[in-house]
């Protein structure tokens, strides 16, 4: 059976200070919860503490990958020694993308001027350095796709909460859609639909963990492996068979951040 691959977690999180190595050391194991296991991980960065982090668990760990980057609520906090430090670790063998940048204007922990800004500054790294970036977009979906718009550049639109037309309006720029948890809730009626309109050679897999575990783990610490019921969710919105959601999933993950 093809191994999961989860392309959006966050392991350095403290959430996992007490129990990280139990759960990792275990990952690629298949079990009742997620009988292919885990082949690969992609751990994002939100500043440059976690970017760092993100690092050092893709040197530990062979399946797992780095992304580096500045999350919107870690944005007041950047300065420019973040950036050449960002743009440092893209050299490193093991790290796979940019990110996760983005908007969030629900909480806006970070003055939405200075997220605009710090988003650009790493979507034209993307656009330098030909790196895929990953985005992180809370209910600031038209003002991402006016930046994303701006930047000849792939990447993914993470644990995906837009339209249709936002999605199809991602797939056309040959972006990729990355669905999490939240595609298994009962009142994401609207999400759900949304996967329709998603090309299979355009689709990904996420926990966002230790964020969004799926129906029926909901509300518990989600960990790589719950992603198996959103591979599976996934599947039966597709009408497809969840062994090729996860043959798909992997091969256009592997594709998108050029692993091998």
């Amino acid at each position: 059976m093809t191994m999961l691959f989860d392309s959006h977690a966050h392991y350095d999180d403290e959430k996992f200070d007490n129990i990280r190595e139990e759960i990792l050391s275990g990952i690629t194991s298949g079990d009742n919860i997620c009988p292919c296991g885990v082949g690969y991980i992609v751990n994002a960065g939100c500043d440059i503490q976690s970017s760092r982090f993100s690092v050092a668990l893709s040197e530990k760990y062979g399946f797992m990958y780095a992304a580096v980057g500045i999350h919107p609520h870690e944005a007041q906090n950047a300065d420019e020694k973040w950036f050449e430090e960002i743009e440092s670790m893209l050299s490193h063998p093991k790290v796979c993308a940019i990110g996760e940048a983005g908007l969030d204007f629900h909480y806006d922990f970070s003055p939405r001027e200075i997220q605009k800004k710090v988003f650009e500054r790493q979507m034209l790294m993307s656009q330098k350095t030909g790196y895929p970036i990953i985005v992180h977009d809370r209910e600031a979906h038209g003002q991402t796709m006016e930046v994303v718009s701006q930047y000849k550049t792939v990447g993914v639109m993470h644990s995906f909460s837009g339209s249709c037309e936002m999605a199809k309006e991602l797939i056309k720029k040959g972006w990729y859609v990355s669905y999490s948890g939240s595609v298994t809730f009962k009142n994401a009626v609207n999400l759900a639909e949304t996967v329709q309109y998603v090309p299979d050679d355009k689709l990904l897999i996420e926990t966002d963990a230790p964020y969004l575990a799926p129906v029926p783990y909901r509300g518990q610490l989600n960990t790589s492996k719950h992603a198996y019921a959103t591979a599976q969710k996934i599947a039966d919105l597709k009408h497809k068979d969840v062994e090729y959601i996860l043959e798909i999933t992997q091969s256009n993950a592997k594709k998108l951040f050029n692993i091998q």
